[in-house]
This record gives C-alpha cells, structure tokens and sequence, in this order.
C-alpha cells in the first residue's frame, strides 16, 4: 500500500480528487462510471492503454439478455456447478432482464439502432430458452469500425465497437473525466485497509496519488497477459491471448495486496489459434469461429469445418467443433505425458486440404493495440508465405515437414476420410455436417496452440459487487467488475462476460455513488 502519514490519521497527501476512480475503461468500467455519475458523483475513467476499449470492443457485442429471471438463474445455477454462491447468480440473472431497457436509453444519445435476436444458452440445462441477444446493429454515419478504432480488429460480423461508440458519447454527456495512457500502479488504503484511492502513473512516468472519496472500481481486466500467473494458475503453457496485451492481472494483485481471496484461477474462455507472424508480439491468432450447435440437435450442425487437429505424434485426440468451440476445444489441449515429460498437445496441428484452403479464412486476427495491422488472408496464401502454414504435395511430405513417423500421419487421414464416408466420426463424436475429407492435394499444416479470448478469475466479489477479502469480509470502499473475477464457475455463456459487464458495472457504480464521502 501507499505510505501514509501517521500526522494526519494515516491518510496520505492526495494531488487531486473524484469522488468515484474507476480503473479500466472497457465496457465494465464505462457503465461503472456512467451510472456513479448518473447519481451525482464526480467521476475519474482510468485507462492503462492509450487507448480505450479493453477486449470489449474485439467482441461481437451481442448482449445476454434475458426474458425471465427465473428461468435465467437456474441456467446460470447449473453451469457454475455450485462454484459460485447463488445470489452473486442471481443477481446477474435478474439484471439481464433489464439489459435491453438501459442500451435502449443509451443508444438514443447516439441516434443508434438496437436489435435483438432470440438465441437460447449454449446447453440444455433449465432455463436455455430465456436468453435473447441485444445489439447495437447501426451508428448512423459509422459503417465501419475502421472510421473511429483503426487500431482495432474484432468479429467480421462484429458489433464490440458499436458498442464502445454510444458508450463514449454518454461518457461525454456526464460529469465524468477520462484518462487513457494513466495506468494503475496500486491502491492506497488506511491502517484499517479502507481504500481511499489510487496511485496511477501519468504518461511522464510520475507517480499520481488520486483520492476517490467514496470507492474505487477495479474494472481492469483479467490476466491473459501475465506469463508468471498463467504458469502459476494454468497447469497446461504455454496459452496465448488474443486481444491485448494490457490484460497483466494488475487489479488482482491490488485487490490482493488488501487481503482479496481469489476464484476461478483455472477458468477461462478460450479455444486454439496460430503464433502471431511477428514474434515481438505476444498475442495468438484464433482459428476461424464457426458457428455454435446445441446439443441433442447435432443434425443441424451443417457448416462444414476445413481442419482435424493432431497431436505432435500425428494421431487426432479430439472433437474439433464441440457445440461452443469458443469457450472449451482448448481444454483436451492440457494432457502431459509424465514418461517424456512433455505437453503432446501444445502446439498441436492443424491440417487441412486445397480444398478447405479455398473453403474461407481459417484464421482471423483480433485485436485492439496500437502498431498492428495484420489480417489472415481469405485465401490463406499469404500465411504460407509467411511460414505460419506449411504446405507438402502429400500426406507424407506433411510429416516430414512435423518430424512425425509418417505412416502414423497418413493412417489417420485415411481413418478421417474414412468416416466421412460414413458421415460419422466414431472416434470423437464431432457432429456430421461438420465433417469434409482431406483428399485433395496440396495439403496445409499450422502449429496450433491453446489461447485465451479472457479469463474468469480474479478477486471474490459478492452480490453488491463488493471486493470480499480471505476471511469473507467486503474491503471497505472496494468494487470490482467485468472480467476482473468474473461470476462464471464452470460453463460460459456465451455473450455473459458483457453481460457482466453491464449488470455488474451498473451495480458497482450504483454501490460506490450511495456511499458517504469519507473525508
């Protein structure tokens, strides 16, 4: 903690004040701020990156909504599978009833269209049906996210940043002050550990100690970045992220260095992905997203997927296309093999034929970081060049390229087509409409490695999105939301994290507004 001044209480010398500090300006921090504001407070916006946005402006922006609170909590009650305490559940759940009234009233700052589009949970646990998605579909004058964040690259049918757009112009409608390139260092608390601010660091590399005189709000992110904690909390490395590279789990740490207990350390939202081309950069290139399937409806699955995936051994190990590949295909990815001591999964790879090269993009690049300005390319050529992908005449040229015994190689592209001539993969179940030969020469691999989209740990929040410490006690002036210790145990839903973002953020910065000053 800061050093305080035993002359004056323990409270430290201040170079300025708000009355609310909110830490991290992705779209958990922006409805943080704008609702303190709107209940009268004085509010700081802090942004560690030049840039605001966080990983919220890469996503495709559709909002978990739902019809019924009800039949939401039990939804959210079974994929946390009793890791996250029923009311934390419940009260995201009866906030998603209420997502679609709030962007509604935002958007009209913005002259914005919103949409929404029935689209139940990912599994049939009870209560699938309630979800629906909101979105903002159009920004009048704004067609392209390339207009406002040239430095961005989210879904192809993304709509993230739309959504940071009618964010920013309410932000500049309130009594609220934005500072990007202002990053956190620590917070600044009293002997009895009540948070009364925190120390930022400004663009001169001074140190900045800002008093919020009635909470603060860790809206910073997770740790997709953090090497040291990834190999800490992570059994399975290396994992890649995706989006940023400003996600170093600074907010846990603050929140630890006051006592926070911590949850969901393992969990996060992920699936594989290529190295980036350029070393220096420390980010992932997810594969193509394809679409979701539901379980028990696996016959609906039509969308075919160019790629198997082997191990470094040559052989296929899993269901390529799981029903919610985004959030869980990383996970077989985490087998160690203890007589060679190695991880036989990581990297992986990725094979593919000419004609699932001419099939679409299996890559896409996301991003939101200044200085890159990398796209896959829609024939996949250009990453052959580049030497992400490798190309062989046959089967056999593709294991020497791997130094894999060959005959293992082939055996299980032959035993792949195979079960496309069956239409059924009986060796892992991955769904029939998906499945397409690899009988067209030349033929592609690619490294494939797990990667991180966000995490879902980080310090214990409860119901009131109060910070709580080790010995189950809120820390006194201290909110968290978005990300940065998530609510999902288990199972994701898909579009939950902005979900988080708007209910969570609405709650912290409701929570931080009604407290008293303490000066």
């Amino acid at each position: 903690m800061a050093q305080s001044s035993s002359a004056n209480g323990g409270v430290p010398a201040f170079d300025e004040s708000f009355d609310v500090v909110v830490v991290g300006f992705g779209f958990a921090g922006a409805f943080a701020a704008i609702h303190a504001a709107d209940a009268g407070c004085r509010v700081l916006l802090a942004e560690k990156q030049p840039i605001p946005g966080g990983i919220s402006i890469c996503s495709y922006g559709s909002m978990r909504s739902a019809h019924d609170a009800d039949a939401a909590f039990a939804y959210l009650k079974a994929t946390n599978a009793g890791r996250t305490p029923d009311d934390i559940s419940r009260a995201l759940a009866d906030g998603m009833t209420k997502i679609e009234a709030e962007i509604r009233e935002l958007a009209k700052v913005s002259n914005a269209v919103v949409e929404t589009r029935d689209n139940g949970g990912n599994y049939p646990f009870p209560g699938y049906d309630t979800f629906y998605d909101t979105n903002i579909a159009q920004v009048p004058g704004y067609d392209d996210s390339r207009m406002l964040y040239p430095h961005m690259r989210g879904g192809r049918s993304g709509n993230g940043w739309r959504v940071l757009k009618v964010l920013q112009d309410n932000i500049a409608k309130r009594n609220i002050e934005v500072r990007c390139d202002f990053p956190a260092e620590r917070l600044i608390a009293n002997h009895d550990r009540e948070v009364l601010g925190v120390r930022f660091k400004d663009k001169s590399g001074n140190a900045v100690a800002v008093k919020a005189r009635r909470a603060v709000i860790l809206a910073c992110g997770g740790f997709e970045s953090s090497t040291s904690m990834k190999e800490q909390y992570w059994e399975k490395s290396p994992v890649l992220p995706v989006a940023t590279t400003a996600n170093t789990g600074d907010g846990i740490r603050m929140a630890q260095d006051l006592g926070a207990e911590l949850w969901h350390m393992w969990h996060y939202h992920g699936a594989y992905g290529f190295k980036y081309p350029d070393p220096a950069i420390e980010l992932s290139v997810r594969a193509k997203r394809l679409p979701d399937w539901f379980p028990g409806l696996e016959h609906k699955a039509k969308v075919q997927m160019a790629w198997i995936i082997v191990d470094q051994d040559g052989r296929r190990y899993m269901n390529e296309y799981t029903p919610y590949a985004q959030d869980t295909t990383h996970r077989p990815m985490e087998h160690y093999d203890s007589a060679r001591q190695i991880f036989p999964r990581i990297p992986s790879r990725m094979i593919y034929d000419e004609n699932g090269r001419k099939l679409y993009p299996v890559g896409q690049a996301i991003y939101n970081k200044l200085g890159i300005t990398f796209e896959w390319s829609d024939d996949n050529l250009r990453e052959v060049e580049l030497g992400i992908i490798k190309k062989a005449d046959t089967i056999a040229g593709l294991a020497q390229h791997l130094g894999v015994d060959a005959a293992i190689l082939e055996a299980t592209v032959a035993r792949w087509n195979e079960s496309c001539a069956r239409n059924k993969d009986e060796e892992f179940g991955r769904p029939s409409g998906t499945m397409m030969p690899l009988d067209t020469p030349p033929y592609y691999v690619g490294d494939l490695y797990p990667m991180v989209s966000n995490t879902q740990g980080g310090p214990v929040h409860n119901a009131r999105q109060q910070v709580i410490d080790v010995f189950n006690a809120p820390i006194s002036r201290l909110y968290s939301a978005g990300e940065l210790g998530s609510g999902f145990g288990f199972l994701y839903l898909s579009g939950g994290n902005l979900s988080e973002c708007i209910v969570g953020g609405g709650i912290a910065g409701r929570g931080a507004a009604a407290l008293s000053p303490w000066d």
